[in-house]
């Protein structure tokens, strides 16, 4: 499980329309251009699907080219080398010229670490530990895999934190682009070991 609780600055790239969702709740739409920063200089955009609701008499003030940013909900979903984006807003505004694109908030995860957990010390010598881990999604012929990176500043490493132990982790997101592919990392600010409801042991 990935949410992201975000703030979203980008340009509205189609006229917003209105669509209805499995229970027959209409809703308002829109793609939303976002520019990620990427290693070399080498940005890449994005596009962010934005879900609100609203009436059909609103779609008339998100019009392609609107320079906006956006509060809400985002929910990562990869699809093989695709990475989809869905944000669920609670508010639209416009933006200034002076906001940047880009995405910044939190992100809330639950997963599995991998095998690679690095122990660190920065310039200062104070120590702080580099992992990733992966949040599996079913789908039809399978699994999805979503990798993010997390960096754990300021303290050491947990005895409990273990390749394949299960994890809930909550910090500040971040996404870069790198070779023309997204990369989905955490400065985390809390760490905890997820134990499932059923089981009694988790080691």
């Amino acid at each position: 499980m990935i949410k992201c609780n975000v703030t979203v600055c980008g340009i509205i790239s189609r006229d917003a329309s209105m669509r209805t969702n499995k229970d027959g709740k209409a809703f308002l739409t829109f793609p939303l251009k976002v520019t990620v920063p990427g290693t070399g200089g080498q940005n890449m955009n994005i596009e962010v699907d934005v879900r609100k609701d609203g009436s059909q008499e609103e779609t008339a003030g998100y019009r392609n080219g609107s320079h906006v940013e956006v509060k809400g909900t985002m929910y990562l979903k990869r699809r093989s080398e695709k990475l989809y984006f869905n944000l669920f807003a609670n508010e639209v505004c416009n933006a200034s010229a002076d906001d940047a694109d880009g995405i910044k908030g939190e992100l809330v995860f639950r997963g599995k670490v991998g095998q690679n957990i690095e122990e660190k010390k920065d310039k200062k010598e104070h120590p702080y530990t580099v992992f990733s881990a992966f949040s599996a999604e079913k789908v039809e012929n399978g699994f999805e895999y979503q990798w993010v990176r997390f960096f754990c500043f300021g303290y050491e490493r947990e005895e409990w934190l273990q390749s394949g132990v299960k994890v809930d982790a909550k910090g500040e997101m971040n996404l870069s682009a790198h070779n023309g592919k997204i990369n989905l990392s955490c400065k985390v600010e809390e760490l905890t070991q997820h134990v499932s409801d059923s089981s009694n042991h988790n080691q």
